[in-house]
């Protein structure tokens, strides 16, 4: 596993932007798919978007598709998700979250396809 360090979040207006970062403790991160789940109050935790470590290729939930973008920064060992238009059913808890290192398997959005998560940060949209 890898330690997973979020932050960026906080309280917004809605149509506002937030980026998201997501630390990780060490250099298997560059071999690790890095997700995004939130979960909403009441709510299963739910996959948001995707980066994949070798195809490079990112994949979004529905939701979030054209206002959200994942992407990585391999030599600082950091995710992000940058999040624009936002609204108030954004709101949620979103936690970084990333594979077994070397995965390469094509499942992606399901919370067992990884091993590693953090702790999450708080996003709150109002209207």
């Amino acid at each position: 596993q890898v330690q997973l360090v979020e932050s960026g979040g906080g309280l917004v207006q809605a149509g506002d932007s937030l980026r998201l970062s997501c630390a990780a403790s060490d250099r298997t991160f560059i071999v690790r798919n890095m997700a995004w789940f939130r979960q909403a109050p009441g709510k299963e935790r739910q996959f948001v978007a995707v980066f994949s470590w070798n195809s490079r290729s990112t994949s979004y939930a529905d939701s979030v598709k054209g206002r959200f973008t994942i992407s990585r920064d391999d030599a600082k060992n950091t995710g992000y998700l940058q999040m624009n238009s936002l609204k108030p059913e954004d709101t949620a808890l979103y936690y970084c979250a990333a594979t077994r290192a070397g995965y390469t398997a094509t499942s992606y959005y399901k919370e067992n396809d990884y091993d590693s998560w953090g702790q999450g940060t708080q996003v709150t949209v109002s209207s």
